[in-house]
């Protein structure tokens, strides 16, 4: 099943995988956080560049994150179409001009509304890349290692290490059912309308629910046996230091969300306006 097993980190020899944790994740915070603020299309478009070589660098494989990037791009395209039919205007009360393009009346289609709708994407773009290498590259105990270094509580540090150490199982859980629904004759594969197969999924929810629970009782009443949580502190064998290239990146992504921020509020607005 290791075909079926796709965000889950895979040892690589790359400066990405031998960064800190707490470097991985600071990294991600900061770039998410620039990328929310900013509609600046041109500070986009460089942090959109920017995800893309940084993943490539990663070296991460394509079989691990093409699944989930191709649902991110359904659920962004769906949520494209949700902007346009709730706020079909909102590029022209943005930008202040209204160019029509097509159709005429509610929902005439402006320039104005596809360059904002366009910059949502962007946004949404350029945070996906960075998301998937984070996982990806991040051992999960060494991330778990690094949350406690920045103090924050080795409980919830656990959480999430089980958390990103068991979505691979999960993974494998569904495709286990999905064939076994497939082997009672039930279709998944494309030869069916996209409509049928979500419809069909969902068929798949409640088993692996009731799988995923099993797992996660097994494993709090091994955490419990151990008396976990008993200690307020306790040691780590993932545990890393920061090392020059952690330093590195950290300045780099600060300087960046600096200039990115500075650039975007330049004028005294978030939107860069090229219809003025």
């Amino acid at each position: 099943m290791a075909g079926s097993r796709l965000l889950t980190y895979k040892e690589k020899d790359t400066w990405i995988h031998r960064l800190s944790g707490v470097t991985k994740m600071l990294f991600f915070l900061l770039w998410s956080i620039t990328g929310m603020l900013t509609y600046d299309t041109r500070v986009l478009l460089v942090m959109l560049v920017f995800s893309f070589v940084i993943f490539w660098m990663s070296k991460t494989e394509w079989k691990q994150v093409g699944t989930v990037f191709k649902f991110i791009l359904f659920f962004l395209c769906l949520n494209l179409l949700a902007v346009y039919a709730f706020a079909p205007h909102q590029g022209t009360e943005i930008y202040g001009t209204m160019t029509v393009l097509a159709f005429s009346g509610r929902y005439s289609l402006t320039a104005e509304q596809l360059f904002y709708e366009f910059n949502i994407m962007l946004k949404y773009l350029t945070v996906t890349p960075v998301v998937l290498m984070f996982i990806v590259t991040t051992n999960p105990s060494e991330f778990a290692a690094s949350l406690s270094r920045l103090g924050i509580s080795y409980n919830v540090g656990y959480a999430i290490a089980i958390a990103l150490r068991y979505v691979p199982d999960v993974q494998a859980d569904f495709t286990k059912i999905k064939h076994a629904q497939e082997a009672r004759g039930i279709e998944m594969s494309s030869k069916t309308s996209l409509w049928d197969r979500l419809k069909k999924m969902s068929m798949i929810i409640f088993p692996l629910l009731f799988s995923s629970m099993d797992r996660i009782d097994v494993v709090s009443n091994a955490m419990e046996l151990r008396g976990f949580g008993k200690h307020k502190k306790r040691t780590w064998y993932m545990g890393k230091k920061l090392a020059l290239n952690d330093y590195l990146t950290i300045a780099f992504v600060v300087v960046f969300m600096v200039a990115a921020l500075t650039i975007t509020f330049s004028h005294g607005s978030r939107f860069y306006n090229p219809f003025v």
